[in-house]
């Protein structure tokens, strides 16, 4: 019976490995193609301006590139702490714009920035800027000169651009390892105490 292994439990054990193994093979594929999209990204400041998508693809969001919003209409406000141009920390002014009809598409554009949470005084227009990831709708547009009585905020960097992808894999083969340790472990305290079960008989 000794160093017999136990099937199920062996079974169990490989599958979940082949499955860290396989998530961590994955994430260093998605490493190697975010990587391609921020040298994209890179090159995007110097391409002529698009029209600001209605409904961005997450996955091909065009960050960097120059476009063009008209706001008919501040359907409401968020503030985030953001840095103005000159990397003074305090608020980003995010403007919910309307940009269609009512049930039409919206716009979330950063208005400018102030050193205060409060609501700027402003009711739209047209707007030009960057667009620039966004937390919650993927994308927002940078006005690149700042509405009355703020200041201009920073423009989006690559550092923006969230790529963990590589960490990631790296967590996964871990967890396979610690997992095939801990197997390893188990069988051989498994395998001792048969052995001394038989020696006993």
């Amino acid at each position: 019976m000794t160093g017999r292994l136990p099937i199920i439990g062996t079974v169990l054990v490989s599958l979940a490995i082949a499955t860290m193994v396989g998530l961590g093979i994955w994430q260093l594929q998605r490493a190697e193609w975010k990587n391609g999209l921020l040298d994209t990204y890179a090159a995007a400041s110097e391409l002529p301006a698009i029209a600001y998508p209605a409904v961005p693809d997450p996955e091909d969001a065009p960050y960097f590139r120059k476009s063009t919003v008209n706001c008919l209409a501040v359907i409401g406000w968020r503030s985030t702490s953001g840095r103005n141009i000159n990397g003074q920390s305090g608020w980003a002014h995010i403007a919910q714009c309307r940009t269609a009809g009512a049930e039409g598409p919206g716009a979330q554009i950063v208005a400018g920035w102030s050193a205060r949470p409060g609501d700027p005084d402003w009711e739209g227009g047209i707007v030009d800027g960057i667009i620039a990831p966004d937390s919650q709708y993927i994308i927002r547009l940078v006005a690149s000169e700042p509405v009355a009585g703020l200041q201009k905020s920073q423009p989006p960097a690559l550092e923006d651009v969230p790529n963990n992808h590589q960490s990631y894999a790296v967590q996964w083969f871990l967890f396979a390892g610690i997992a095939l340790i801990i197997f390893l472990i188990a069988l051989r305290a498994r395998n001792k105490g048969v052995a001394q079960s038989g020696n006993l008989s």
